[in-house]
């Protein structure tokens, strides 16, 4: 076994982060009181609103801003916030996926253009098939690579060519967070030939 042989790695993506704007006005407590699996934070001025397929979480703002979480591909997120502007669509407000800005208001609806969709933020986990030597992985890779075991008991490593840092365990376990997929696919590919350089031999 050598680090250039082909070595299927299985990386589990667990949330997806995507942000996009509504270029609109939105009114909160028309939300909160028309809206369903929703929750009013008055005090901080959002709307969390909760979809049940795909399962994700939205915060929403009156100033259009909309996060949202927990998707698990990027195909997923973007489902998702269809299902957002599907779900604001039918609280009344006239909602489309589109660049082009358009404000009619023909028949009292409020048209909310989506607008800057985009995927900020990726979580994933992966498995390497041996266990690492972290002190000697660190030692190895330094400056991209800090421990510190009293504080925590992963390696972190980063790759800001990829703006993406990995979280590394002695166990082989990997937590890669990164701004979208193919980052924390590439992440995982780079680091793979220095993480096995420090593997734990198996007797």
């Amino acid at each position: 076994m050598d680090a250039d042989s082909d070595v299927a790695l299985d990386i589990l993506i667990t949330n997806v982060v995507c942000v996009f704007r509504t270029r609109c006005h939105l009114n909160l407590r028309k939300i909160a009181l028309e809206g369903a699996n929703v929750i009013y934070k008055r005090d901080v001025g959002k709307v969390l609103m909760k979809l049940r397929k795909p399962r994700i979480t939205a915060t929403i703002w009156s100033s259009g801003k909309i996060i949202c979480t927990g998707a698990t591909s990027e195909e997923e997120a973007k489902f998702g916030a269809r299902r957002l502007a599907r779900s604001l669509q039918k609280l009344g407000f006239q909602v489309t996926f589109s660049k082009a800005i358009r404000a009619a208001d023909t028949q009292g609806f409020i048209f909310v253009i989506f607008t800057d969709f985009k995927v900020v933020n990726v979580l994933a986990v992966c498995n390497m098939p041996f266990e690492i030597r972290l002190p000697e992985f660190t030692k190895n890779n330094r400056p991209h690579a800090s421990y510190e075991p009293e504080l925590h008991p992963a390696v972190c490593y980063r790759i800001k060519s990829l703006r993406a840092t990995l979280q590394i365990f002695s166990t082989g376990s990997i937590t890669v967070t990164g701004p979208n997929v193919k980052a924390v696919a590439t992440a995982v590919e780079q680091v793979y030939p220095f993480v096995f350089e420090s593997r734990k031999e198996i007797l």
